[in-house]
């Protein structure tokens, strides 16, 4: 049996604080506000990934109201969420996750955060695709207050 997930995630960008996606640093004046090192694509991955076994969501499983989350690493999150998604007999198979910001560009790093996810995951790097996409302008993405993440992951059961 083949399960898809979507998962979606969203931070304001923070002075003081270093961007973290899919694992990796990225050079940038801001990173995210959160709770933990709110990084957004991992975020919006182990949504997807818990949402793909029926699992229930990040905030479910890791809330912001925990202080054993207060500036966690996401990626030991998404390995404790594929943890659990092991645990109910599902496999991850691949998955497609979009940054959304107008800045910093993603291509220059989309590879090392595949690589990073696929060694979370036990994945092969090209079963992991990353890339980003500008909100033309548009709404708090556009206007450079924050950026967002959307994921797509597919599990199979074992």
């Amino acid at each position: 049996m083949t399960r898809t997930g979507i998962g979606y995630d969203s931070h304001r960008f923070a002075a003081g604080r270093r961007l973290v996606l899919g694992g990796v640093t990225i050079p940038h004046p801001e990173g995210l506000a959160g709770h933990s090192d709110a990084d957004v694509v991992a975020h919006a991955l182990t949504d997807a990934i818990l949402g793909a076994a029926g699992a229930g969501s990040i905030g479910g499983h890791f809330p912001d109201t925990d202080p054993r989350w207060k500036d966690a690493d996401s990626m030991v999150l998404l390995r404790d969420a594929y943890a659990t998604v092991r645990a109910r007999g599902y496999a991850f198979v691949q998955c497609d996750i979009t940054v959304i910001t107008e800045a910093p560009k993603i291509g220059p790093h989309a590879a090392e955060m595949a690589a990073r996810i696929a060694a979370v995951l036990g994945a092969d790097a090209g079963d992991v695709n990353v890339k980003g996409k500008t909100n033309e302008g548009m709404g708090f993405i556009g206007r450079r207050e924050g950026m967002a993440a959307i994921a797509v992951a597919t599990l199979e059961r074992r």
